[in-house]
């Protein structure tokens, strides 16, 4: 039996957390060619992303994939990011939340399919092949309270 990370429970803890306290909950994502986000928005091969009710359309965190649909400047965009991109789960209004350490994507697929059957979008060349952040690099730009978990 495989080894269960304990990343996608503790990100839909914290989820659940920032909810219940009135909060809105925010993830910074590592992007690389098994990332799908617009790409407009990325900046140093990450992403933020408000990952609230209003904001998150459809938001589901399994074992693998963070995945909802989001509008950007009026056009909606669907999102997929491995769950080992997830680099912290934060609430915007205190900056309190987690940081966790860059895991490579192991799945067998790239990016799912969206609902019309169309592969999600493709990378840019220069992102797919960046090296993934240092823990110290992600640190120094982490908010207040976060930790990173190893």
């Amino acid at each position: 039996m495989s080894k269960l990370s304990t990343k996608p429970y503790i990100l839909r803890a914290l989820y659940e957390w920032a909810l219940d306290s009135g909060y809105t909950p925010h993830i910074v994502a590592w992007v690389n060619d098994k990332t799908c986000v617009p790409r407009q928005y990325v900046r140093d091969n990450e992403i933020v992303l408000n990952i609230g009710a209003v904001a998150a359309h459809n938001l589901n965190i399994d074992n693998e994939w963070v995945s909802f649909a989001a509008r950007f400047n009026g056009v909606s965009h669907d999102i997929w990011i491995p769950v080992g991109h997830v680099i912290s789960l934060f609430a915007r209004e205190t900056g309190e939340g987690m940081g966790f350490e860059v895991e490579p994507f192991t799945g067998d697929d790239d990016v799912p399919a969206t609902e019309d059957g169309e592969a999600a979008e493709a990378a840019e060349a220069e992102t797919a092949a960046e090296p993934k952040p240092a823990a110290d690099s992600v640190q120094s730009g982490a908010k207040k309270g976060l930790k990173i978990i190893k």
